[in-house]
């Protein structure tokens, strides 16, 4: 069996993450390709998409939100993801038993709660109108007043397929955005047969080369080595002996190929969808990148590999971009971080006066 070092796993993940090269492709196509994004807040994938599409512009995802070629709601892991339509249609049965499972987390919250009488009565409420999940739970309470309203609300986002309903503001969405029917808003219906083998062949071309265990870290679906077995895909060892499964064809670059230093924003799922996550951070910097509250903070990659943490404020009309690495820095990378730098802040806040990008501690 064909052995993969590190560098090789490390250049063939970025490859299908478009960060060996900015790819000229549409919004939706770059979505497609990635499977999704991880969206807990609106503007992480803009900043996601900034560091992987050619000349990408806010508009650009705006217009493909506004055309419903895009959606953003729960789906993988049971996290909010910006998916195409298309996916999110085709996907959801799949994902449907990770999302139920979730009402397990509920324990004695969700004592006297029936499920099934929550969807119907949520599913009647949201057709009228979309709301917030407060006033979803508000609406819900009036229906089951013995039921705490927080498994109500619980249970209406993890069970009925919804989208965030865009209000056109930057970003598409508010913080506290409203919901809607998913099939109501994209005008098809929902894919009825779960297609697990197909969403493992769509992960390993968006994630790949990988393993079952990081399958299921990424999608939170069990149990996923026999449908691996199942298909018709190459193996690898990698340096520490474990099978690595992939896709034919697959893009493999040379170890050797040279990339660029990229920002990613909070909660990129290139950090997320591996069980073994040094093919992009070494086990020493993860603390510093995933806190114990649950974040995931925005990092800047290095020859392929996070090197640091950044962060954007703007004050008086300055704009600054801070990088706090997490080694020494060389002069070389300073400055093409400092050019990248000064084109992410270019784009987030575009009305700014002057930007800057320092060095913290």
């Amino acid at each position: 069996m064909v052995v993969m070092s590190g560098r090789a796993v490390n250049r063939a993940t970025l490859a299908r993450q478009l960060l060996v090269e900015r790819a000229d492709v549409s919004v939706a196509a770059a979505v497609e390709q990635l499977v999704g994004m991880q969206g807990q807040e609106a503007k992480h994938p803009y900043v996601g998409l900034w560091s992987r599409v050619a000349g990408f512009a806010e508009g650009d995802l705006d217009r493909a939100v506004e055309a419903r070629e895009v959606v953003r709601g729960t789906l993988f892991r049971g996290t909010l993801h910006l998916v195409t339509a298309a996916d999110f249609l085709r996907f959801r049965a799949t994902v449907a038993p990770v999302l139920e499972a979730g009402l397990r987390l509920l324990k004695e919250r969700a004592e006297g709660m029936e499920p099934a009488k929550v969807v119907a009565a949520a599913e009647r409420i949201l057709a009228k109108e979309p709301l917030t999940f407060t006033e979803v739970r508000d609406a819900l309470q009036k229906e089951f007043p013995a039921v705490n309203e927080r498994a109500l609300g619980f249970c209406t986002r993890m069970l009925v397929p919804l989208v965030m309903y865009p209000t056109g503001g930057r970003w598409s969405w508010p913080a506290n955005a409203r919901f809607t029917p998913a099939e109501e808003w994209i005008g098809k219906k929902l894919h009825r047969k779960e297609e697990q083998a197909e969403l493992v062949t769509r992960y390993l071309q968006a994630f790949g080369p990988a393993t079952p265990a990081d399958f299921q870290t990424w999608s939170g679906l069990p149990k996923a080595k026999p449908v691996f077995d199942s298909l018709d895909l190459e193996t690898f060892t990698d340096d520490n002996g474990k099978t690595l499964y992939d896709v034919p064809d697959a893009p493999r670059p040379d170890p050797g190929t040279p990339v660029p230093v990229r920002f990613l924003p909070e909660f990129d799922n290139l950090l997320l969808a591996h069980a073994k996550r040094e093919r992009i951070i070494a086990d020493e910097h993860r603390p510093a990148v995933f806190t114990k509250n649950l974040r995931v903070k925005a990092t800047y990659t290095v020859d392929g590999y996070v090197a640091g943490l950044w962060t954007a404020e703007k004050k008086r009309g300055v704009a600054t971009l801070t990088l706090t690495p997490f080694g020494r820095l060389l002069k070389r990378n300073k400055g093409d971080l400092e050019r990248e730098g000064t084109a992410l802040l270019g784009f987030l806040e575009p009305d700014a006066k002057s930007y800057e990008v320092v060095t913290g501690s």
